[in-house]
């Protein structure tokens, strides 16, 4: 049944898909389903994070393909598959008040229109499963909420042939079953955090914690834990490889592994559509899937 079991991650740059259910999909990949990765803009925008490879001029002046390369090389260690779909990054916009996004950036662009773009690719590949963001975009990154967006109208879109047409579009097809990453939940946090200072260890989640009580926001409701803790380490070698956004000494690696696989040895989800039966909890992305 695997070999016909297809998964598709909505992301917005290059990175996410390696620090948002990098694991889970390593763990599918290793049971023979089909993973594909689509990335909606080039991360031309993002800022260079690693303290190594600031002031690097190469890296400066060549962002787009460095990105490229770095997004090769973690699709690799994942073992997926990835695509583009070739929207321009926004940026993440700072100030106040904030300055206007740049002209032609993804965030910009028609919703309908973009979602289009999507649609493509999902009659394409066929996934039964789709993740993505929830409506805050996981963080409010412009890009982030925009590939909910799309994701949301391309999840019905792509059985609907008078929206997308098939002459243009492809085979219309529907996807049964769409997800929003929560992996960066406070449930983890909190468990994690408390983990290492029961064992006396400093925590990385202190200042975390203060701001997200700072923040109004309702909990989001975990419906589905992935078991995953195996992969762990290949989701950690996956992100390293975007070495332009990730310093391999910085605050993402300062848990120890064995506390992780530990405490918290799953990747959750928001199950936000599902046209299959299904229980939650659930352990599965493709609980119902595999019973229809």
């Amino acid at each position: 049944m695997t070999d016909q079991l297809r998964l598709m991650a909505v992301h917005a740059h290059p990175d996410d898909e390696s620090s948002k259910g990098a694991a889970t999909m390593a763990k599918y990949v290793s049971e023979g389903v089909d993973v594909l990765v689509v990335t909606c803009t080039g991360g031309e925008r993002g800022s260079i994070l690693n303290p190594k490879l600031q002031g690097d001029r190469y890296v400066e002046e060549n962002i787009h393909e460095v990105r490229k390369k770095e997004m090769d090389e973690a699709r690799e260690i994942l073992g997926v598959k990835q695509e583009w779909l070739g929207f321009v990054d926004s940026g993440l916009p700072e100030g106040d008040p904030l300055p206007p996004l740049p002209e032609g950036c993804f965030a910009l662009e028609d919703v309908d229109k973009a979602a289009g773009e999507l649609v493509r690719k999902i009659r394409s590949f066929r996934p039964q499963v789709i993740t993505t963001y929830d409506e805050n975009g996981g963080y409010p990154h412009p890009d982030h909420i925009m590939t909910h967006k799309i994701s949301i109208v391309a999840f019905e879109g792509a059985a609907d042939t008078e929206k997308y047409p098939e002459s243009e579009f492809g085979p219309a097809y529907q996807p049964q079953k769409l997800y929003y990453n929560q992996g960066f939940n406070r449930p983890r946090t909190e468990a994690l955090h408390n983990a290492l200072l029961e064992r006396g260890m400093e925590s990385p989640y202190g200042d975390w914690l203060k701001r997200w009580d700072e923040f109004v926001r309702a909990e989001r409701t975990l419906t589905t834990h992935v078991p995953c803790a195996d992969f762990y380490e290949i989701r950690d070698k996956a992100l390293i490889a975007h070495a332009t956004q990730i310093d391999p000494d910085g605050g993402w690696f300062r848990v120890p592994m064995e506390i992780q696989k530990e405490v918290w040895p799953t990747e959750e989800y928001e199950l936000a559509k599902s046209l299959v039966d299904t229980s939650l909890p659930e352990d599965d992305l493709f609980a119902g899937v595999r019973q229809s």
